[in-house]
């Protein structure tokens, strides 16, 4: 059976991973590490509360015996300052990472990124820069397979309580803008389960650009 590996399953994308994990009966067990208890109650799912995210030396040896690793960290621009915004998306993805690489080797690491992220770590947009930095730490680390995904409009399918003005007014158009550019994102069931189809199946792809994701 599989060994699963969870990190920010109390957001949007991760708890929707979680609940693909446990509806798919190859999975065995599934560890999840969160800053906050979520509450869940399930015979799989082991949950380590963990607050310092620079580091998991104390709880190392959850990331043994990992067979794959979903990673869905991250924040919206804005949300924080820029020095806070890069430690929560640069360093806490590169210290989670190694950590697991030596534990886990030969983990597949599934990584949350998003559309723009640039990969020549130049782009002067907060997002992309720092998105393109921490996908360039995992490609160069040494796991046998990297997944990476960038998503246009994740348009949740629960309601939620939207981060700014700006995902309040998308979350209205988007039914229409999909219809008239229908590359502009997807719905957040549809990445997750592509998440999770990759994550076990595999792909001809490391970067999942959003047409990608939507299997068009």
């Amino acid at each position: 059976m599989i060994n699963i590996l969870i990190a920010g399953s109390s957001g949007m994308i991760g708890s929707l991973v979680l609940k693909a994990c446990i509806n798919d009966d190859d999975i065995g067990h599934i560890t999840l590490i969160n800053r906050k208890p979520s509450g869940l109650t399930n015979a799989r799912v082991t949950e380590v509360i963990h607050q310092d995210f620079l580091d998991f030396g104390p709880i190392k040896g959850v990331f043994s015996n990992q067979d794959i690793c979903f990673y869905c960290v991250g924040i919206y621009t804005g949300q924080v300052p820029e020095d806070e915004f890069n430690k929560i998306t640069i360093d806490y993805t590169r210290v989670f990472s190694e950590t697991l690489y030596r534990q886990s080797p030969k983990a597949t690491f599934c990584f949350l990124s998003g559309q723009g992220a640039d990969s020549t770590e130049n782009s002067k947009v907060l997002f992309a820069k720092a998105k393109g930095i921490a996908e360039n730490h995992l490609l160069k680390l040494g796991f046998p397979k990297v997944y990476i995904f960038r998503p246009g409009y994740i348009y949740p399918v629960t309601p939620r309580k939207e981060p700014n003005f700006f995902y309040r007014l998308t979350r209205v158009l988007y039914p229409l803008l999909s219809f008239v550019y229908p590359d502009i994102g997807l719905t957040s069931v549809q990445l997750a389960e592509k998440m999770v189809e990759v994550g076990l199946k595999g792909y001809e792809k490391t970067i999942l650009e959003n047409k990608d994701i939507r299997g068009k």
